[in-house]
């Protein structure tokens, strides 16, 4: 957890760059982003000179050779505001861009690096630079822990809904389910509308916190965890950046996060390929036909990409596989025939563990939409005749757009904040 102290550093840097005309939340993001990717190259080069001179051996494969000394974040934090401006808009950055095109794989060997080629420079003056790596340069990040936390404080100041029903889902919400679904080493474990990987990353720190001492046991473990664990999809390449930067700074280097519009017919592959899936996918729009994987349609003949998401999930699954996902009130509640025949499909061919009915005040102020958490299992086989249904009236927060904390309904505070609900219909 960061100090007050921490969290002013980044206010201030969050407010110069408001002040300094950067007042889109994701591209704040996205810009610091860049920057903490130039620290952290610096910082690798460091490490590794430092081991190679306590060895009195050559530096292998060095990330910045001796002609590029100049864009290291260690040699131009000093300079005055318009050399530093120039250096890193037309070396440094370009650096960077071209790292994520490299066919060696050991240079600057991250997912992020691979996002970075369309990547945009959009720091307006050569002043509000220098404030900025000034600030930085004065934020102490070598432990993960900490460079976790305040990526994730940065993420939390995102206050607009994004496009194609984009929003962020709370910390608290996530880290219920991943704590529901209690992933193990074994997991390979998927969001396929990552956006900014608060599902993989609270997995990730699950794993960590209950499976540490497994996943340290040898090399061959911690390479699978760091790399044939996380999966993520998005098509949104600013998310790409930033959610794989946040999987970065909690420590896993390498989590398989890619571009992919998981609905399209040109991405109907992975077929029963991960055992856990975590997701709220985008609830807003209609899509076409004619884009839309043939499979998916087969299951179920819709436009709603809620309803499709959650055939894709069982397509996505392996048998035995369970999913904890987000679905607006409408897959519970709706009438059409795709939402009969999904709900139908959930309870009597696979395995429906539960639902979380969540009150509409959890997503603001993004959105107001009444939601809910399913947790199934695909089984292929149907499972029990009773699905567990809990009514969270309260969540710990006021439900409006504040969102302050602490908060409970008069009529539970003797009662706790949320009851259980007995068996209902279930299609």
């Amino acid at each position: 957890m960061i100090t007050g102290e921490l969290k002013s550093k980044i206010d201030r840097i969050w407010d110069a760059m408001w002040a300094g005309g950067i007042a889109n939340p994701l591209t704040v993001i996205e810009q610091l982003t860049y920057l903490l990717f130039i620290k952290r190259l610096d910082e690798l080069q460091t490490l590794a000179e430092n081991k190679a001179n306590r060895l009195k051996q050559p530096l292998e494969k060095p990330i910045f050779t001796d002609d590029q000394e100049s864009i290291r974040w260690s040699r131009f934090r000093d300079l005055a505001p318009e050399p530093m401006f120039e250096l890193i808009r037309d070396k440094a950055f370009t650096f960077i861009k071209q790292l994520g095109v490299s066919d060696d794989p050991g240079l600057a060997d991250s997912t992020y690096a691979h996002h970075m080629k369309d990547a945009m420079f959009m720091f307006p003056s050569a002043r509000l630079l220098a404030n900025v790596v000034d600030q930085l340069d004065g934020i102490d990040m070598v432990d993960k822990d900490t460079k976790g936390d305040l990526y994730e404080y940065m993420l939390g100041k995102i206050a607009s809904a994004g496009q194609n029903g984009q929003f962020r889902t709370p910390r608290h919400i996530i880290k219920l389910m991943v704590d529901m679904t209690a992933p193990t080493p074994k997991d390979t474990i998927c969001d396929p509308a990552c956006g900014t990987c608060g599902f993989l990353v609270t997995a990730a720190e699950y794993l960590q916190q209950h499976h540490g001492t497994d996943i340290a046991r040898d090399k061959d473990t911690l390479k699978r965890f760091s790399e044939d664990t996380f999966f993520g999809y998005d098509f949104d390449s600013t998310m790409l950046r930033i959610g794989s930067m946040n999987m970065l700074l909690h420590g896993i280097e390498n989590p398989d996060i890619r571009y992919k519009d998981s609905l399209e017919e040109a991405n109907a592959f992975d077929v029963e390929k991960y055992s856990l899936i975590l997701a709220n996918p985008p609830f807003a729009g209609s899509l076409d036909y004619e884009s839309t994987a043939k499979d998916l349609l087969k299951v179920v003949k819709t436009k709603k990409t809620e309803l499709l998401f959650l055939a894709l999930f069982l397509r996505l699954l392996k048998p035995g596989g369970r999913a904890a996902i987000i679905v607006p009130d409408g897959v519970l509640f709706g009438s059409s025939n795709a939402h009969k025949t999904l709900r139908k499909m959930l309870v009597e061919d696979q395995k429906l563990d539960g639902i979380v009915s969540m009150p509409s005040g959890v997503f603001k102020p993004y959105a107001g939409v009444s939601t809910a958490i399913l947790f199934f299992t695909k089984t292929n086989s149907g499972g029990p005749d009773n699905v567990w249904f809990y009514d969270m009236q309260a969540d710990g927060y006021s439900l409006d757009d504040k969102r302050k904390t602490p908060f409970l309904p008069p009529q539970l505070r003797s009662k706790g904040g949320s009851k259980a609900l007995p068996p209902k219909a279930n299609s």
